[in-house]
């Protein structure tokens, strides 16, 4: 199943090669790695449905211990994505491919047996959601191996196609669960487990007989060392928190801060994730599917403007949350109607808008390198691969940089429930945080251009 399948003269910018051949090579690439990444982000947020399926009186835990298991996943799905990033240079993309997603096997019958079995201690359950994290580390390897498929004019498109497809992996999860709430109820999670683990075996032998690798592909710890000296590669990692960080943090929270309002409300645990997961599943799918117009918009008019604009719009979006929050502070009751609208809406668009954010930070980064090669000495095929290859490294490390964001995201809301039983406290951050974004973001790619200097010796660092 593993046999060599390797390609030894990739040249996605020889534009007589790509439309004879290479533009089918790189679709069917691009199909199974979306596949792949897309039943990895399932996995990897399994547990933003599962803690529907977990009522505090059976299973003795509270909404903060809920909010620790979905950091807990996010903290190792981002702390894997720079490792993730380097492997499909070094194994290949379509080996990797095949590998990263029969280890998530492992999670999944993990997270079967455990809920099957209520009483038990919490740290089981924190070492699953830790070993669930490898399937965030499948969004870098996948966008890392895509990135090197497609030609400079096609990356955005490419790279919010393969990033939105995975990412529609989490309103899809959401979906099975909602399915399986509303026929079997909310004591048989076990049924999406072994929908998840059918999924995995296609994505793995899908991707063992329709995917190829690489050979020129190159991303080694010296561009990745190389990009830490960059100031952009520090930019970008901050937007990419807010935009990538905002996206996962609340595809887990969201659902349990519904169903936590609702219960609030006066409804039964059973009813409360019935309708929590009926109503969660939304704004994920918006936000992946708003993922891949944002490449294509910041293909037209630029990344820069586009994600100004983004944050401009979550700032908006966090002012209706801390307003609907903080007026639910003082108000005696249980949670009405206008309040629910107010957090669903305001929820859904910052979803929308992240999603967006994503694809545009996304293509910035090639457009960034491909502007710093052209001041460096040497042969544009040099040049060429010397951006192909700190694009790809900063993929990786914007990557899992940008998914610790959602880990602030979770542990934020877990402080600020714990502290105040309310989430204006964490709002409140949130919404500080996109201002500084967005300020940041206009300084350095709109007002003015970003700085084009880059030394040979930097060229030299990489090819040698």
């Amino acid at each position: 199943m593993l046999r060599s399948r390797t390609i030894t003269d990739w040249d996605p910018e020889d534009i007589v090669a790509w439309e004879a051949r290479n533009k089918y090579i790189a679709r069917r690439n691009l199909l199974w790695s979306v596949v792949a990444e897309h039943v990895g982000f399932s996995v990897w947020t399994m547990w933003s449905v599962m803690v529907l399926f977990m009522p505090e009186d059976v299973y003795g835990f509270s909404a903060g211990d809920k909010f620790l298991l979905g950091a807990t996943a996010t903290l190792v799905g981002g702390c894997l994505r720079v490792p993730y990033t380097l492997a499909t240079a070094k194994f290949g993309g379509r080996n990797w491919t095949v590998f990263s997603a029969f280890v998530l096997l492992v999670p999944t019958v993990g997270t079967m047996w455990l809920l099957a079995h209520p009483g038990l201690p919490l740290w089981p359950y924190l070492l699953c959601a830790a070993v669930g994290g490898f399937g965030g580390g499948n969004f870098a390897s996948s966008m890392t191996n895509i990135n090197a498929f497609y030609p400079q004019r096609l990356k955005g498109w490419a790279l919010g196609l393969n990033a939105g497809g995975g990412n529609i992996g989490v309103p899809v999860l959401q979906l099975v669960g909602l399915l399986v709430i509303a026929t079997a109820g909310n004591r048989s999670p076990y049924w999406v487990c072994a929908v998840y683990l059918v999924l995995l075996a296609v994505a793995a032998f899908g991707a063992a007989l329709f995917m190829d690798n690489l050979e020129l592909h190159q991303i080694d710890t010296t561009a990745m060392r190389s990009i830490l000296s960059i100031r952009d590669t520090w930019v970008i990692a901050l937007l990419y928190i807010g935009t990538f960080g905002s996206f996962i943090g609340f595809s887990f929270a969201f659902g349990q801060v519904l169903q936590i309002n609702f219960v609030a409300g006066g409804q039964s645990p059973a009813d409360a994730a019935l309708h929590a997961a009926q109503i969660a599943f939304i704004g994920p799918l918006l936000g992946s599917i708003a993922r891949v117009y944002g490449g294509k918009l910041a293909d037209r008019v630029g990344g820069g403007r586009v994600t100004t604009v983004v944050f401009g719009g979550m700032i908006l979006a966090g002012a209706l949350l801390v307003a609907v929050s903080t007026y639910h502070d003082h108000t005696s009751g249980p949670v009405g109607t206008a309040t629910m609208i107010g957090f669903v809406v305001g929820f859904v668009a910052l979803f929308v808008l992240s999603g967006i954010g994503n694809g545009s930070v996304y293509k910035m980064i090639p457009s960034i390198f491909a502007a710093r090669s052209r001041s460096l000495i040497g042969s544009e095929a040099d040049k060429e691969q010397w951006s192909r290859a700190m694009s790809g490294a900063l993929i990786g490390f914007a990557g899992a940089v940008g998914a610790l964001g959602g880990v602030g995201i979770n542990l934020a809301l877990r402080q600020s429930y714990l502290s105040s039983g309310s989430a204006t406290a964490a709002f409140w951050i949130f919404l500080v945080f996109y201002g500084l974004a967005m300020t940041l973001t206009w300084f350095r790619y709109v007002r003015t251009p970003a700085p084009r200097r880059t030394t040979p010796s930097m060229l030299d660092s990489v090819l040698r």
